[in-house]
């Protein structure tokens, strides 16, 4: 089961963290995703930049809407992104479980339907 974990969690203030305070977060993300190598089932891993560095796309080709800004208002952003390969929900729990974003957030599991690779579709159809 090849499944995204997104990592949502309130966004800090400009200055609201302390360097060690960043430093010790991406630690924690470190030894997080060396587990993750380790155990076999990463097979990707994003920090993402604060919301500050987002531009949003909407509309149709030809008349695209462009907003400087992420789409959705809201305390919690999504601040990451990890992908794994487990053997079933129970597992990717299991990981959730073990992110250090779990303590900021929440974490939603997400089963991959298809996948582009190598010229070709993998996977079922969404919603199957």
């Amino acid at each position: 089961m090849r499944c995204t974990l997104l990592l949502y969690y309130p966004e800090p203030a400009p200055g609201e963290l302390t360097e060690e305070q960043l430093a010790e977060g991406m630690r924690a993300f470190g030894a997080y995703a060396t587990s993750l190598e380790e155990a076999g089932v990463l097979r990707g891993l994003e920090v993402l930049h604060d919301t500050h560095a987002t531009t949003s796309v909407s509309g149709s080709p030809g008349d695209l809407r462009i907003q400087e800004g992420p789409f959705a208002d809201g305390e919690e952003r999504l601040g990451g992104i990890v992908t794994v390969e487990v053997a079933d929900l129970d597992e990717a729990v299991a990981w959730a479980g073990r992110a250090p974003a779990v303590e900021w957030g929440r974490i939603e599991i997400r089963p991959v339907a298809t996948r582009f690779v190598d010229s070709q579709w993998l996977g079922d159809a969404p919603g199957g």
